[in-house]
């Protein structure tokens, strides 16, 4: 089964019901109605992200970061000390907010969740911890060592953890460091034994985890970043603690943040699912990159179907206000496309602002309640057997502007979609053939566009092929059943 993932963002929500309800709510007290939004949804799995206790110094720098209270501004008008928190990844400890209702409370909310045929995903972040985590009194060994010499070449590599002895902020290779964070040393054996320890505590909280860039503590990553300072890491990290998860929980769920096109490895090293971070790319492009993406779309099945698509979370921009006109095609190419389906808090009332995850307030914005509308088919689309279990292959198009369309086929032994998308501003004509379409009248087609109610009337069939009629910036997915 290809699950349906929702993301939420927990201090968030839980601020935004309080107001709605004009009363503290807090993980045991969420109202019934949201849960019963989950279950009409369709949603397999309830991400709450930034569950974990908050760290202080990341509060502070936050607070402090000239940057950041610019991004800040650009999302609110204006800012109190009491919007401001800490990063949801820069984690003191794997204990439960107490501000949001503390371990019982999220033992309920999942409890209820589960009577719903819903499960519970929380983050897992591997790289690094909070710079006042609970392990660094006791175990300065877990992190990176920088040397005063290292220092002199880059001021701005490590913390002073005690007088003149210095840890690495934690990093991707690619970006300045987060100073917040300390990295963790995947060199040491301790380490690993203390982070599958972490792994396995989680792991009974919840039915899933979110593991926060899992690409960086592959072996070959974090040696290429790490081994000068902390040594090589002789053996890989996750294999060995999912297998005892999945000990302990067969059927808990783990999902790779990855980025470089590691997804592939992360499934080899036992990862369920993993970031399709190049289907992002390539249908959030300006103009979309629809020979990429159909190619994408054509990759070995195997490695597919443990892909999770998205087009926004909170790390990216809104969909609606980056692909903008596109919002409604590319949210159906997704839903239609195989693997784990992730939708953001918000993005299917059509928000358009990306909110840093450092602030616990929201500015207000407009719902699109055709935008809405149209996810709601879009999520019972997804549940339905040929979406769960059909095949996939590309459609050769006939159209002289192929570059801006999409097409592709998926399929089971009785049941055929074609789903096509313009990503054109004009309209546009195309036709394909198939041989699924022989015997098929259009009386026999059901269709469901991205524009209208009524789409029949720019459909023709003839001789094996059909030709469709697409405004701008349309998408149509075209189902029918046959018996071979």
């Amino acid at each position: 089964m290809f699950p349906l993932v929702y993301e939420i963002n927990t201090r968030i929500w839980l601020k935004k019901l309080s107001t709605t309800h004009n009363c503290s709510v807090t993980l045991g007290t969420v109202p019934d109605e949201e849960f019963a939004f989950f279950a009409t949804s369709g949603f397999d799995m309830v991400w709450l992200m930034g569950v974990w206790q908050p760290s202080q110094y990341s509060k502070a720098i936050a607070t402090a970061h000239p940057c950041l209270r610019t991004t800040f501004l650009e999302h609110l008008e204006t800012v109190q000390p009491d919007d401001i928190a800490s990063s949801p990844y820069s984690i003191p400890s794997y204990t439960v907010n107490e501000t949001l209702g503390g371990k019982e409370e999220l033992i309920q909310f999942r409890e209820k969740l589960n009577k719903l045929g819903i499960k519970l995903m929380l983050d897992f972040v591997p790289n690094h911890l909070a710079l006042d985590n609970e392990w660094l009194p006791e175990h300065p060994e877990f992190f990176i060592p920088v040397s005063t010499d290292e220092l002199r070449h880059d001021p701005e590599s490590g913390f002073e953890y005690a007088q003149g002895q210095y840890l690495a902020y934690g990093k991707d290779p690619y970006f300045p460091p987060w100073t917040d964070t300390l990295q963790l040393n995947y060199a040491s054996k301790a380490t690993q034994k203390m982070m599958s320890e972490t792994l396995l505590k989680i792991s009974d909280l919840c039915d899933g985890v979110r593991c926060d860039m899992a690409m960086l503590i592959l072996k070959s990553v974090f040696n290429t970043t790490w081994s000068n300072l902390g040594g090589p890491m002789q053996e890989e990290f996750w294999s060995v603690a999912i297998a005892a998860v999945k000990q302990r929980h067969p059927d808990f769920l783990f999902l790779a943040e990855s980025y470089w096109s590691k997804e592939w490895e992360l499934q080899q090293q036992g990862f369920d699912y993993a970031y399709d971070k190049p289907f992002y790319d390539f249908i959030t492009s300006a103009p979309v990159n629809t020979e990429k993406l159909a190619g994408h779309l054509g990759a070995e099945w195997g490695y597919q179907k443990k892909l999770c698509r998205f087009i926004e979370n909170h790390d990216e921009p809104r969909a609606a206000g980056k692909i903008g006109l596109n919002n409604k095609a590319a949210a159906m190419i997704l839903f239609s496309s195989p693997g784990m389906h992730l939708l953001h808090q918000d993005q299917m009332e059509g928000f358009r602002q990306k909110i840093p995850v450092q602030l616990v307030r929201q500015a207000p914005e407009p719902e699109n309640k055709s935008l809405a509308t149209l996810y709601k088919k879009l999520f019972a689309l997804q549940k339905t057997p040929l979406f769960q279990e059909g095949e996939i292959e590309r459609l050769d198009l006939n159209v002289a502007n192929y570059s801006h369309c999409l097409g592709f086929h998926r399929f089971t032994s009785k049941e055929h979609a074609f789903i096509l998308a313009n990503f054109n501003a004009t309209g546009i004509a195309l036709d394909f053939r198939h041989p699924a379409i022989d015997g098929v009248t259009i009386d026999m087609l059901n269709i469901l566009s991205t524009t209208t109610e009524h789409k029949s009337s720019g459909i023709h069939g003839s001789d094996h092929s059909i030709r469709v009629h697409l405004s701008p910036h349309e998408g149509v997915v075209i189902t029918f059943c046959t018996e071979k």
